[in-house]
C-alpha cells in the first residue's frame, strides 16, 4: 500500500497502524538515527485522499473484523492500539495534513473507533506555526489524539548535530506550547551514545532547564517519552551510535520526573 502500514509496536505495546504521509522519503530534518533508508531532504508529495481512505478502509477491516492479528501478530500484541502518523519523513510537511485528518477521523468513525483508540501524531514540530496544521491539530484534538513532539536536543548545537536542522530552541518552546495549546501533547526524546559517548552533562542539564521553562511559562504537557536505540539508523553516521544501557535511562528519567512530569521509559 501507497500510505497505510502496520507496527507491531514496543512503545504502544500493539499494533498501531501507520500513515505515512511521505513516501518519497522526504523530511525537512535529518536525524542521525532515522530508519529510513535513502532519505532526502523536502517535504511530501501531494496526497491522493481517496487512495489514503481506500487503503485505510480495507486494513481496518482485516484488522477489526479479519485475521490479520491471528496470521500476523504475536498473541501477547494482539490489540489494536492506534493510528499513527508517521511514516518516512514530516506529516505535517503534507499541505493536505488536515484533510487528512478528516479522512482518518471520517474512518474510524465508521469502525466505531472514536475514543476507543488513540490518533497520534508523530513531529518534529517544526512546521506547527502553519494555519493548515493547526486546523488539523484542533480536529485531532476532537477525535481524543495526542501529539508526540520531538525533542532530542534543546541546544542549538545539538539539535544542529542530533536532527542536522538549525532551529532555535527558542522556536522550538514556542511550537510546543502551540502544539499542546491545541491538542494533548506529549515530548518524545531518543537518547543514544554517540561515538561511545552518552549526551554531555551540559545537553542533559540543557535539556532539563528546556522542560522547567516550558512548565513555567504554562506548556501543558502530557509528560515525556524517553526512548533508545531498538533498531539500526540507515544514515551515514549510523556506525557511531549506539544504545544506551537500560541503567542511564533510568537514571536520565528520573532526573526529568524530579522536575514535575510525567514518564514513560522504553529502553
Amino acid at each position: 500500500m501507497t500510505y497505510v502500514y502496520p507496527v507491531v509496536s514496543r512503545r504502544a505495546g500493539g499494533v498501531s497502524v501507520g500513515v505515512n504521509l511521505n513516501p518519497n522519503n522526504a523530511c525537512n530534518w535529518r536525524c542521525l538515527y532515522c530508519q529510513v533508508p535513502d532519505l532526502q531532504r523536502g517535504a511530501a508529495p501531494v496526497i491522493d485522499l481517496a487512495v489514503l481512505e481506500s487503503e485505510l478502509v480495507d486494513f481496518l477491516q482485516q484488522l477489526v473484523h479479519g485475521d490479520f492479528m491471528q496470521m500476523h501478530v504475536p498473541e501477547a500484541a494482539r490489540r489494536l492500539n492506534d493510528i499513527a502518523l508517521s511514516g518516512n519523513g514530516e506529516p505535517t510537511s503534507a499541505r493536505e495534513f488536515a484533510e487528512v485528518i478528516s479522512v482518518i477521523g471520517w474512518v474510524m468513525a465508521q469502525f466505531d473507533l472514536i475514543g476507543k483508540i488513540k490518533l497520534v501524531l508523530i513531529t518534529n514540530g517544526s512546521l506547527i506555526e502553519k494555519a493548515y496544521v493547526q486546523a488539523g491539530l484542533q480536529q485531532m484534538a476532537s477525535l481524543g489524539g495526542e501529539v508526540w513532539f520531538k525533542l532530542d536536543s534543546a541546544t542549538r548545537e545539538g539539535l544542529r548535530r542530533i536532527n542536522n536542522t538549525e532551529i532555535a530552541p527558542k522556536r522550538v518552546l514556542a511550537n510546543l506550547e502551540t502544539a499542546a495549546g491545541l491538542c494533548p501533547t506529549w515530548l518524545q526524546t531518543c537518547v543514544f551514545a554517540q561515538d561511545g559517548m552518552p549526551p554531555s552533562a551540559a545537553e542533559q542539564t540543557a535539556y532539563l532547564d528546556f522542560i522547567k521553562r516550558a512548565i513555567a511559562h504554562g506548556v501543558s504537557l502530557q509528560g515525556v517519552l524517553l526512548y533508545g536505540l531498538a533498531r539500526d539508523s540507515q544514515q551515514p553516521e549510523a556506525s557511531r551510535l549506539s544504545a544506551l544501557p537500560a541503567s542511564w535511562l533510568t537514571e536520565f528519567s528520573a532526573r526529568i520526573e524530579a522536575c514535575g512530569i510525567q514518564i514513560k521509559v522504553s529502553v
